[in-house]
């Protein structure tokens, strides 16, 4: 039998006794990336026992039990020998249940039960009875499989839906383990019957949101414009104004006018909602941009990403793709805040561990909302306010200015008056708009595809100065006035830059001038020169 088939047994003698070698392969993931895994199993002649072997975690320590019950209800006992397992490679740390029915048909290949004709990936947990279960990371886990030309996986009847959901990749589902033993030439009869097998429903981790439409907003014509620029180009954005005018309507409204992902960044936010969800499977692509508003009191951890053992992803990558919304930032730890800085550069996040490192893609939208003063009342008159300067000053630094300077739009949102409350005329739907960013982001693809990029977003200083993108000094004169005098930084320049080729864009302009200079300036600057009286 060829031994590059999976189930293949190879018998050599040593001593005069034969030694039986069964294989299996699975994957062991490391937050989205992972190594395939070859399952060694051995049948030795000394006293009975099972040895799982390869840097294994304790709920992988675990699987002997398991494995031993699910086999025998399978009707297909394990060999009463020693049996040894063996995870390669050994210096890669594993964890999960994930590799259970791998280890149980390399275990049943070494002892003669199966035979096998292809080369499988298992990818399942086991129940005691037998019943094949969902693990999580499934579909980075088949994305892993057939990037290195392992097309065909087994997994159960709860993941079929998630793992072929990866291109190119061959899926078989089976409710237990006899079933599988049956496909791969064995013989196996459940002690436990599979229809009287009840399972809870599995639950899709994607819960789907309600339908939030730009019509709700009542007047806010300016931070309207902004929350559309924002869509159009990808920039973050910053709303302040007093409770009750708007803000966090407009920022749960921006997915709603924010176009579908495209399929690589889909995946990508699909398998990390499959990494991040141990209790539910995921039955389709996410398309919709994400949503992500965590509560002011969140920790590092869940909006970076963390916790023990393997990091797992937090808000930043479970937005990639679409929002992240900090409601009430000043409330939120300064070092969380500050941490958000690097992410935003880089667009991904780097998580290091003392036994492992992952790295997860966390390419979002910042969308900060924040009140004047800790009352909120302060409009600039000071007929409401009760803050003291000091009180004000220690509010506002919670925002540090590197975070601020990475945010392209920075907006004022003012008290909406009587006349905009009991108006008949409703704003433009979420539809209408869409329509017109969907255009804007069509032409900013057609312009950036051939610099490997897609969005303004995307756009770095030295792409800025690119001939394809390269703007004319006499529109640029205000600019770097602003830049001469300190105004603004190198990073804001280029940041102004951006938000004037995603104006051009929307007025299905080719080019930016200075009057797109100007509106992008003012709308980067305003905050800042309200909040100084110019």
């Amino acid at each position: 039998m060829d031994e590059s088939l999976l189930g293949d047994i190879s018998t050599v003698i040593i001593d005069d006794q034969p030694t039986r070698l069964g294989r299996a392969h699975s994957v062991a993931l490391s937050g989205m990336s992972g190594s395939i895994v070859e399952i060694e199993a051995d049948i030795g002649q000394s006293l009975p026992g099972f040895t799982l072997l390869g840097l294994p975690d304790q709920s992988l320590q675990e699987a002997k039990d398991r494995i031993r019950s699910a086999a025998r209800n399978s009707g297909q006992e394990l060999t009463r020998r020693h049996l040894t397992v063996n995870l390669i490679p050994a210096s890669l740390h594993k964890r999960g249940s994930v590799f259970d029915l791998g280890i149980a048909m390399a275990a049943l290949a070494a002892d003669c039960r199966i035979e096998g004709e292809s080369r499988p990936v298992f990818l399942a947990a086991l129940g005691l009875d037998g019943a094949l279960r969902h693990a999580p990371g499934i579909l980075p886990a088949v994305m892993t499989s057939v990037a290195h030309g392992f097309t065909e996986i087994i997994v159960s009847e709860e993941s079929a839906r998630e793992a072929r959901m990866v291109p190119g990749a061959h899926v078989q589902a089976f409710r237990h383990l006899s079933e599988v033993i049956r496909a791969f030439g064995g013989f196996a009869r459940a002690t436990v019957k599979t229809d009287e097998i009840k399972r809870p429903a599995m639950v899709d981790s994607v819960v789907p949101r309600p339908t939030l439409d730009l019509s709700d907003v009542v007047g806010q014509h300016e931070a309207r414009f902004a929350l559309e620029i924002a869509a159009a180009g990808g920039h973050h954005l910053m709303l302040e104004g007093p409770p009750g005018a708007g803000k966090t309507m407009l920022a749960e409204r921006l997915p709603s006018i924010l176009p579908e992902l495209s399929d690589r960044t889909a995946l990508e936010a699909t398998a990390l909602r499959s990494v991040a969800s141990p209790g539910g499977s995921v039955s389709s692509l996410v398309r919709t941009a994400p949503f992500q508003a965590p509560h002011h009191s969140s920790t590092m951890a869940s909006i970076i990403g963390g916790g023990s053992g393997m990091a797992r992803p937090g808000a930043v990558s479970l937005a990639h793709g679409g929002v992240l919304f900090l409601d009430e930032a000043p409330e939120f730890d300064r070092r969380v805040l500050d941490a958000l800085r690097q992410p935003l550069e880089s667009r991904h996040v780097e998580l290091h561990r003392s036994i492992s490192s992952v790295t997860y893609p966390a390419s979002f939208q910042l969308v900060l909302a924040s009140n004047p003063c800790p009352c909120g009342w302060d409009d600039g008159t000071g007929r409401r306010c009760d803050c003291t300067s000091l009180q004000r000053r220690r509010y506002t630094s919670r925002l540090s200015g590197p975070l601020l300077d990475r945010i392209d739009i920075q907006v004022v949102v003012p008290r909406v008056t009587a006349s905009e409350v009991t108006g008949p005329d409703a704003g433009e739907t979420s539809a209408h708009v869409l329509a017109r960013v969907q255009q804007a982001v069509d032409r900013q693809r057609e312009r950036l595809n051939p610099l490997g990029v897609e969005r303004n977003m995307e756009l770095t200083g030295t792409l800025l100065k690119h001939p394809r993108l390269r703007l004319q000094p006499k529109a640029l004169t205000a600019l770097d006035g602003a830049l001469d005098r300190g105004e603004m930084t190198a990073r804001g320049y280029a940041r102004v830059l951006r938000l004037a080729w995603t104006l051009a864009d929307l007025d299905g302009r080719d080019w930016p001038d200075a009057d797109e200079i100007d509106t992008a300036m003012n709308l980067r600057m305003q905050r800042e020169r309200l909040r100084n009286g110019s």
